[in-house]
């Protein structure tokens, strides 16, 4: 499980909603330092989830491959520790 990836979101944008190419991603609010605790969500048979940290929206979409619309929500932890 460890070397499995899974997707970080964000919302510097402050947007209402974010397309997702991912039912199990991680949303961490925005970019560090002015993140919320990063946490993991589970769609399940939903196609929405509401962050009860930062109010985004998100919805699935499966053409986007796991990645995000706005393509600037798809947040990489490894540059932050650079």
């Amino acid at each position: 499980m460890a070397d499995m990836h899974v997707p970080h979101f964000k919302n510097d944008l402050g947007i209402a909603s974010i397309r997702v190419g991912t039912k199990e991603f991680m949303c961490v609010g925005a970019t560090p330092p002015f993140d919320h605790p990063h946490i993991f969500i589970d769609m399940g048979d939903d196609t929405e989830t509401v962050c009860p940290y930062c109010s985004t929206l998100f919805k699935y979409d499966e053409s986007l491959h796991g990645g995000a619309e706005p393509a600037s929500c798809l947040y990489h932890p490894e540059d932050a520790a650079a």
